[in-house]
């Protein structure tokens, strides 16, 4: 399995998600500046990757100029052939600018920016298959100030009916608690994939939650499991 990780003018988590899928998972990793407009070798079993950060700067709605960034043509080409597309914190607000994920993210909802630990648990099994247990509590490093998900009630049901959505912010026993819901998402929303499941993201941050080192390695699991979706996908 091959990944492309995207940069933008802003990303900063892109070389810690370069070092967790090489070193640690042992991938093969490319990284794509934005201003390209292909990425050469792209394949069916590849996955793309959008990393955290403040991309231009945040300077309007999170995600809102990255967007519209020459790359992005060819990322939402990928995605609707049905390739997998994964995105991180600022990466999953760019999912959501650029209509590839349903819904949007907003300011948390105590107008702070929110940098520490947090449990999540699965919820669904659209991606994140058997290697991550529905009763597995990961604690996952969070970094944001707009990660409040937000949707109408009608997408919310959608989300719901379909099985899309992927994370939810839990308690240390795994329940599903308001006190859990640090930033205000709606039903405890930490992250979602598209109906076809090829397409999903992610607030917390499992890449910096990957190595013995930082004293933490739930969010490992994370990326392994994606390695296994793109081997069923290649077949």
């Amino acid at each position: 399995m091959r990944f492309k990780v995207i940069v933008f003018p802003g990303s900063n988590c892109d070389d810690d998600m370069v070092h967790v899928l090489f070193e640690v998972i042992g991938a093969e990793v490319e990284k794509i500046w934005h201003k390209e407009t292909s990425i050469k070798g792209l394949n069916a079993s590849d996955c793309i990757v959008l990393p955290g950060g403040f991309a231009y700067g945040d300077y309007l709605r999170s995600g809102a100029i990255a967007r519209f960034a020459p790359i992005m043509k060819t990322v939402i080409t990928f995605a609707k052939k049905g390739g997998l597309v994964f995105g991180i914190c600022n990466g999953f607000q760019v999912l959501c600018e650029a209509g590839l994920l349903p819904g949007t993210l907003l300011r948390n909802i105590h107008q702070k920016f929110l940098g520490r630990n947090v449990f999540i648990k699965k919820y669904h099994n659209r991606i994140m298959n058997e290697l991550i247990s529905d009763t597995d509590v990961l604690d996952i490093p969070i970094a944001h100030a707009e990660g409040r998900y937000y949707a109408l009630e009608n997408t919310l049901k959608s989300l719901e009916d379909n099985e899309q959505i992927i994370f939810k912010y839990c308690d240390h026993r795994g329940d599903f608690t308001k006190e859990a819901n640090i930033n205000g998402s709606l039903q405890n929303i930490a992250g979602i994939c598209n109906k076809a499941g090829n397409v999903f993201g992610m607030m917390p941050h499992p890449e910096r939650a990957s190595e013995e080192i930082l004293g933490n390695t739930d969010g490992r699991i994370i990326f392994e499991s994606l390695v296994e979706e793109s081997l069923e996908l290649a077949g």
